[in-house]
């Protein structure tokens, strides 16, 4: 293939944007940013489990709690009513003993789902705690992925920036380009992610590796307007006299 020397130069300018869309790509594909907002998410997530666990134990325990007021309220009742009997003298000798049995036995019970009642209590001030404390974790872990997720957000928006005029770049220099050249530019970037590099020395500006010495003297001996390649990765081996 034949091109104008000065058009195989101008492939260094547009391996050069391509460089730079294909390092912008990359680093959209491995943002630390988002690994950060993935692990903000994995937290999230956590948190919003722990605050359902702790808002049901809280619930099961204010439940458990009702349940013991009722039951000390019946027993209560239960006393003042067999109480009121006993005051009135109304009831004979043998209902009187048996009224002053079951006073005793409610006071019992009333002292058994009292100590149950303070006990429960207890534990629902703590599991209240508890929920406050999941409640504020959840609060910063949402805040700490509002943050991770705006820290992205910038940085893609960058680089969004970088590949849009990067992109624009490129457009004009294919335009500027014959369309031959660059379909083999295309061609081999696509197979080795390098289309074209600078002979510096000895050296393949494409691949970085050293040329042997026949090698370099064809490609020195070739015509200014040949299009040579490298034998080593295959891309276009632009002179530029440097």
């Amino acid at each position: 293939m034949k091109a104008d020397p000065a058009a195989q130069r101008r492939l260094l300018d547009l391996a050069g944007v391509d460089a730079e869309l294909s390092r912008a790509e990359h680093r959209r594909k491995t943002l630390p940013e988002q690994v950060a907002v993935e692990e903000a998410e994995r937290t999230l997530r956590a948190a919003s489990d722990a605050v359902v666990v702790a808002r049901t134990s809280l619930s099961d325990l204010d439940r458990d709690v009702a349940k013991l007021d009722r039951e000390v309220d019946q027993v209560r009742t239960r006393e003042t009513r067999d109480r009121q009997l006993l005051e009135n003298g109304s009831v004979g000798a043998k209902q009187a003993a048996d009224l002053q049995h079951e006073l005793d036995s409610l006071a019992r019970r009333r002292a058994v789902l009292e100590d149950e009642q303070l006990e429960v209590m207890e534990r629902q001030e703590a599991a209240g705690v508890d929920l406050q404390h999941e409640t504020d974790a959840h609060a910063a872990a949402t805040t700490a992925l509002e943050d991770a997720v705006e820290r992205r957000d910038g940085v893609l928006g960058d680089i969004g920036t970088t590949e849009l005029r990067r992109g624009e770049e490129r457009t004009t220099l294919v335009a500027e380009l014959p369309a031959d050249l660059v379909e083999l530019y295309d061609k081999l970037r696509a197979k080795s992610g390098v289309g074209a590099g600078e002979l510096t020395g000895n050296r393949c500006g494409a691949c970085r590796l050293e040329m042997d010495r026949a090698e370099l003297r064809d490609i020195q001996g070739a015509a200014p307007d040949d299009v040579v390649r490298c034998d080593n990765c295959g891309a276009i081996v632009v002179r530029t006299g440097r």
